[in-house]
């Protein structure tokens, strides 16, 4: 990936170190100073890029048509990468039923969340070193890859692998997609535009199943082209940024330069610890209860082994600092930490209710794709008028912490009365209840990001993001897992406790697939005691949706009680006071020399 190319000079460095330092609300100093990221690498000439001495803004913001053109090209990829997460709820039925492998339903969304997890940490790296334009359409290219593996797949198992490849890109996406909007925007207008475009990005999960749906259902698309869909707006985003440039917060190594020291500059050992960790703790809880049973050789091993190997990776994060894939001094950022942990919740609640709903319409009320898409829409409308109204509020008053307060309270709710969903739920009260579910899912999950944007140096923002973005994404598939665990083990015991009334084995019912419950020939209280079961397995995975907005509801207090708009006051009263103190400093000396 291309870089600047100038001339070189090296980057100094103290012999000291510090811990991060609050000035007027605003965590600086997140590096120390003896370990700079850059400082065993030459930069290009400091000239090319103007950046305040505070770190939080630069002079080079693009305005006009460049700006709305990188903006509407950021919003489609959010729209994009949300709706290939969410797609995967109306879809996962149809694909289970095809390839006879309901089993395999968690990894469906899971592999995908399985690999971006893995990979987001080294993607702060990627874009503090390489060029923020071209590592974006690198990873765009890569999602693309995956989708259109996806949509081809032949049988389960190549499904997957091209879930996992698209979960790769997405890693590199998210990451992307904040960064540039940090770095496209002044701190006092992020977060209405923040909220604007995450709400348009939300339509691609709220708009999802209906998408996925109308799809599925059509016998000349099929499930494939909700794939396939995604390459076709490839071409539209590469040349937006094609055409405009993104500007840079700070002054960076020549690509060829990082990729001759990519053991260090990138901390590839830390890269293979914590993806290696991440991939074998998921795994073990993916198997646990599924293929193996918990208490199996296998899945301890991967479970003990992940664990042991994130102890490794902390311990070489802390022996490298701050030149660390994760900088140690970061992970000690109450702002950073508590963002993480927050949406690490968050996310869970966004995703698993997204998932049951469709099985719960698709099996229950023998919904088609397309009509389950429909009766989606509920949660649809909660979560677009949720981010637009979270975003102005914010804009408006400047605190974000009460959007995140107030989010998982509403979305408990809302889990909590889709929690008594049954065969025989009015139409009304499940169109409420996805409502609540909709507005309470989302309505904070844009304050981890502002506080991280508006609480961080600007250079620091691309790492401090991949930190919160790999904790949000390891929680989702921590999430998914769980749910899937809890909804398989339910529906297997209680269709077992059924099996008289039903008169079919457990395995076989849940060999057809969702889709295929009501194909099964079954009729009577047979069918209505499957039916049941179906209901009563959703109704335990929502439980666990209470849970996760508990979760978040504990942690987000963490990300503090400050107001963004009187923070952008106090750094301009504060830059104002060191030009006035550079002033007098050089009058004195001035007169000195005289």
């Amino acid at each position: 990936m291309p870089g600047h190319h100038q001339s070189q000079q090296p980057f100094a460095a103290n012999d000291r170190t510090q811990s991060p330092v609050p000035i007027d609300g605003v965590e600086s100093g997140l590096e120390s100073q003896y370990s700079q990221p850059t400082a065993f690498l030459p930069l290009a000439d400091a000239a090319a890029v103007s950046e305040r001495k505070a770190g939080h803004e630069h002079d080079a913001y693009p305005t006009d048509r460049a700006l709305i053109a990188i903006l509407g090209a950021v919003a489609v990829s959010f729209f994009l990468v949300f709706l290939d997460m969410a797609i995967m709820s109306t879809v996962a039925p149809a694909i289970t039923t095809q390839f006879d492998a309901l089993t395999d339903v968690g990894w469906y969304a899971s592999a995908y969340q399985l690999t971006s997890a893995a990979c987001t940490p080294m993607t702060g790296k990627i874009y503090s070193y390489f060029n923020i334009r071209w590592s974006f359409l690198v990873f765009f290219l890569i999602l693309e890859v995956g989708s259109a593996l996806s949509g081809a797949a032949t049988s389960s198992n190549m499904f997957i692998v091209g879930r996992a490849i698209a979960g790769i890109g997405s890693a590199g996406l998210f990451t992307g997609m904040m960064t540039i909007v940090a770095n496209v925007l002044p701190l006092h207008k992020r977060p209405a535009i923040l909220g604007a475009i995450m709400g348009l990005g939300q339509l691609g999960i709220a708009g999802g199943p209906l998408i996925g749906g109308g799809f599925t259902s059509n016998i000349h698309a099929t499930w494939r082209w909700c794939f396939y869909l995604n390459l076709c707006l490839f071409p539209v985003v590469t040349v937006a940024f094609l055409l405009n440039t993104i500007p840079e917060a700070e002054v960076k190594p020549h690509w060829r330069t990082v990729l001759g020291t990519a053991v260090k500059s990138l901390d590839l050992v830390g890269f293979m610890l914590i993806s290696g960790g991440v991939l074998m703790f998921l795994l073990g809880l993916q198997y646990g209860g599924n293929k193996f049973v918990w208490d199996s050789s296998v899945v301890t091993g991967l479970i003990a082994g992940g664990a042991v190997t994130f102890l490794l990776f902390l311990a070489w994060e802390y022996h490298e600092g701050d030149s660390a894939m994760v900088p140690w001094a970061m992970l000690r950022s109450r702002i950073i930490c508590s963002a993480s942990i927050t949406n690490f919740f968050n996310y869970g609640v966004m995703l698993v209710a997204d998932y049951y709903l469709a099985i719960y319409f698709q099996s229950v009320l023998n919904d088609t794709p397309l009509e389950s898409g429909i009766h989606m829409l509920p949660t649809t409308l909660g979560m677009l008028l949720s981010m637009i109204t979270a975003g102005g509020l914010t804009q408006s008053t400047g605190y974000y912490l009460p959007m995140a307060i107030i989010g998982p309270c509403i979305s408990a709710v809302g889990y909590g009365l889709l929690s008594t969903l049954s065969p025989t739920t009015p139409t009304a009260r499940w169109i409420g209840y996805q409502i609540l579910y909709g507005v309470g899912s989302v309505f904070g999950n844009s304050s981890a990001y502002m506080a991280v944007q508006n609480l961080v140096p600007l250079h620091q923002v691309p790492q401090a993001m991949a930190i919160v973005l790999t904790v949000q994404t390891f929680g989702s598939s921590v999430w998914l897992i769980i749910a899937n665990v809890i909804f398989n083990n339910s529906l297997h015991d209680l269709l077992q406790g059924n099996a008289s009334v039903i008169g079919l084995a457990p395995e076989y019912i849940m060999g057809a697939g969702a889709r295929g419950v009501h194909g099964l020939g079954l009729s009577g209280p047979a069918l209505q005691a499957l039916l049941e079961s179906y209901a009563t397995s959703v109704d335990r995975v929502m439980y666990l949706g209470v849970g996760m907005a508990a979760g978040a509801l504990v942690f987000c207090w963490g990300l503090g009680w400050h107001n963004i708009l009187e923070i952008k006051k106090k750094e301009a009263l504060r830059d104002k006071r060191e030009a006035e103190v550079v002033d007098e400093g050089q009058g004195a000396a001035k007169k000195v020399t005289v």
